[in-house]
């Protein structure tokens, strides 16, 4: 008997081994280690942080610290708020200070000497360096180290591989540094349409392309913006992002500002239902909740941007102000309060709110300041936090500490603070009950306004408030899956981005993005290989907010090998069935003139949406803010005076084209960034179709019928600019829309099909 169970024993051994042996293996990958945990955490680290495997419990855990043992924020079977919170108690003042910093813009590989400053590597330019494309820049390494920083946003990379093999070297240099916390990088939205691409069903690219969200607004169809969401969500995830610097959920109650392309429309109901979508989209892995596929969602801008007095953009001082003449701010907050922090995803609500530059003029009803909205404690402290209990990351927008010369000039954006110093910027900022500031690499000034804190609050309330932000802003890290892997397959990478079925989804986005506004006589679709004059668009020299010229010429408005693929392009108009311009809406300037102060006035002209002249006869006669303290007067009207827009040449190419075309149609094509006038060229175009950012090859596919439009308006178009002007900021849908020759008006929800006007379950819902 006993022969047999010590066979027994000796036969059962093997297997005890393995029952009570680790429950992970390893295997190398290029450049770093990948952990697989049976039934557990992925975990990737790189050999050269000297990071080491602690076995507990028979899984496998990085010993980030370097301790030697398991403390709670390195144990990834604890929930994410009970390791940010062991974790932030371990920090030092430094760490958490680095950890409230958000880089500024980051090229990948950095350039020369740009808006930014210049960028070297190992003390050279990157052409002069012999650098790796995907290697660090001198700064980077600096600000990663010394500042602790780690978060950066990134702009333009190479290519998708060098991304993901920048990100690989990044997350390599600080694994290896203090508590081994990984870099959480973001972008801004990097997925618009290239025009002259062209696509087929075995299309890749670099990444996909989609219409801009005011365009996938137009399809209304929430579901549609989700898809965007999730498949963006991927390929950000495979370049290494784990933070979208979107959605830009600003209520675009006023058609003149020049961010309003960047957002979801002006009606409430429709811009809630998009918001929810998009971060529902992006923040939800593949169970619906937080995984390796989530990006976190930085939802922009709090209390909501849109009512910029007169249209002005607060990136410069002329624009600092919102202003609310029919006490509105209920609607700009729904898109935040009952879409981005109602979502219908296990994640439960947008990780991440940046609110605008703007001073919200008049809505602090508690301590009554008048200063930019992060620096304004009853906007962020009372409001957002404690009425509408958000806990999430506060992120500041960029370089609103740094100091500013001018209202015209792009710099700081300290408005309501100017007098106060970069440090006392902070620490108003922090007592404000923000986060996080964007733009800055330097901790110093961080750490300046902990000390004043201390001053002011003593040590233990200074240390708890900042032990509060860095819970938060760990927290995104740890639910993103980056404190386990935030490595990259640099060939997965290669093949996800842009892989064809997403290029597919997004150009079939495009296509349901373009509005069809006018189909006079059924002059559309053509369906056969019609003969097409396409006059050449003359644009006019410009120069960008970076001071950057664009000098002018004479093109045509589409790739003309893709047009020719549909029609037969000729030269002569007199030879065409039909006729096709392509123009933009009106560029009517940003409502701010130096030249207007060197003949005497305060600078400040009207902003227009229509080609021709425009005086401003109905603004009114007094702004409702000013104050600034780089202006010596308080009334920012612009009243009386004359505009005209830089491109008023489209207007003439639309009726220079209707007059050699004769009776034929003239198909109109307008790249629209805002509400226009449409007076001015409606009467001499056969059909017009809106687009918001789509490959010219969907504007074929739409003319030449092949798909039928089915978009809508977001927004109202106005029957002209006295409409405008008494229009109210805050106030969505208050305009008298243009009524074309049709007898159709270009009012919110408004579109046509091949049938006519459109009338389905959409308008119903929304109109």
């Amino acid at each position: 008997m006993k022969k047999v169970t010590k066979y027994l024993l000796a036969a059962a051994l093997p297997f005890l081994v393995v029952a009570c042996g680790p429950k992970w293996k390893e295997a190398e990958k290029e450049g770093y280690t990948l952990v697989d945990n049976t039934d557990g955490a992925t975990l990737g680290y790189a050999p050269e942080s000297e990071v080491k495997i602690l076995t507990v419990d028979r899984f496998a855990f990085k010993d980030l610290n370097k301790n030697g043992t398991l403390d709670p924020y390195e144990d990834w079977r604890l929930t994410a708020e009970e390791r940010a919170t062991d974790l932030a108690s371990k920090m030092s003042v430094e760490q958490i200070a680095g950890l409230m910093l958000y880089s500024a813009h980051q090229s990948i590989p950095g350039g020369g000497n740009s808006f930014f400053g210049p960028v070297t590597y190992n003390g050279k330019p990157f052409a002069e360096s012999g650098a790796k494309a995907s290697d660090l820049s001198d700064a980077q390494k600096i600000f990663l180290k010394d500042d602790n920083l780690r978060h950066v946003l990134i702009t333009s990379v190479q290519t998708p591989g060098v991304a993901a093999q920048w990100n690989n070297n990044a997350q390599a240099f600080v694994e290896g540094i203090g508590m081994g916390i990984p870099i959480n990088t973001s972008s801004d939205p990097r997925h618009g349409s290239d025009s002259y691409a062209e696509f087929n069903a075995g299309a890749g690219g670099r990444i996909s392309m989609w219409p801009s969200s005011l365009g996938i607004a137009a399809s209304f169809d929430p579901g549609l913006m989700q898809q965007f969401g999730d498949i963006a969500s991927r390929e950000y995830r495979a370049l290494g992002i784990a933070t979208a610097l979107s959605p830009q959920i600003d209520l675009a109650t006023e058609p003149r500002w020049s961010r309003f392309d960047g957002t979801m429309g002006e009606d409430p109901k429709l811009a809630t239902d998009m918001a929810r979508a998009y971060v529902d989209g992006f923040q939800s892995s593949d169970d619906g909740g937080w995984g390796y596929q989530s990006v976190n969602a930085m939802v922009k801008h709090w209390p909501g941007g849109g009512p910029e007095e007169g249209g002005r953009d607060a990136h410069f001082g002329y624009g600092a102000y919102a202003v609310y003449p029919g006490n509105n701010l209920k609607d700009h907050l729904k898109p935040f309060t009952e879409g981005a922090f109602k979502l219908k995803g296990a994640t439960g609500m947008a990780s991440a709110v940046m609110p605008y530059y703007t001073i919200s003029t008049g809505r602090d009803t508690v301590n009554g300041e008048s200063v930019g909205n992060s620096y304004n404690k009853y906007l962020i402290t009372n409001l957002l936090r404690e009425k509408y209990g958000y806990d999430g990351v506060v992120c500041t927008d960029w370089a609103i500490t740094r100091d500013v010369s001018s209202v015209y000039v792009f710099e700081g954006k300290p408005w309501g603070v100017e007098n106060l110093s970069v440090a006392e910027r902070h620490y108003k900022i922090i007592e404000a009950g923000c986060d996080q500031f964007g733009g800055n690499n330097d901790m110093d000034p961080v750490i300046e306004a902990y000390q004043m804190g201390v001053k002011e609050h003593g040590e233990e309330y200074m240390r708890k408030r900042f032990e509060i932000s860095a819970v938060r802003l760990l927290k995104n890290i740890f639910r993103t899956g980056l404190f386990e892997n935030p490595y990259l397959d640099v060939p997965e990478t290669e093949a996800t981005v842009g892989k064809p079925e997403f290029m597919e989804a997004g150009y079939q986005a495009q296509l349901r993005s373009v509005v069809m506004l006018k189909n006079q006589g059924n002059a559309l679709p053509m369906k056969d290989k019609k003969k097409v004059f396409v006059p050449k668009r003359y644009v006019a020299p410009s120069r960008n907010w970076f001071g950057m010229e664009t000098p002018e010429r004479l093109d045509y408005p589409f790739n003309m090998e893709v047009v020719a693929k549909y029609f037969e392009v000729v030269e002569n108009p007199d030879e065409a069935d039909f006729a096709l311009v392509g123009i933009e809406n009106p560029n009517g300037g940003v409502g701010y003139d130096v030249s207007d102060t060197e003949k005497g006035g305060n600078g400040y002209v009207p902003i227009s949406l229509q080609y021709g002249t425009y005086t401003a006869t109905y603004a009114r006669d007094s702004s409702l803010a000013g104050g600034s303290p780089m202006e010596d007067f308080t009334n920012r009207t612009y009243k009386g005076k004359t505009f005209l827009a830089s491109n008023t040449t489209d207007m003439d190419l639309v009726k220079d084209t209707k007059k050699k075309i004769g009776e034929k149609p003239v198909v109109v094509i307008v790249r629209v960034s805002k509400p226009m006038v449409f007076a001015e060229i409606e009467p001499y175009a056969s059909a017009i179709l809106v687009q918001m950012g789509v490959q010219d090859q969907a504007l074929m596919d739409l003319v030449s019928g092949k798909v039928e439009p089915s978009a809508l308006l977001p927004f109202q178009m106005p029957v002209d600019m006295k409409t405008v002007e008494l229009q109210f900021e805050d106030v969505p849908r208050d305009m008298e829309p243009y009524i074309d020759s049709e007898g159709n008006a270009y009012d919110f929800a408004y579109g046509l099909n091949w049938s006519g006007v459109i009338n389905d379950d959409r308008v119903k819902n929304y109109k």
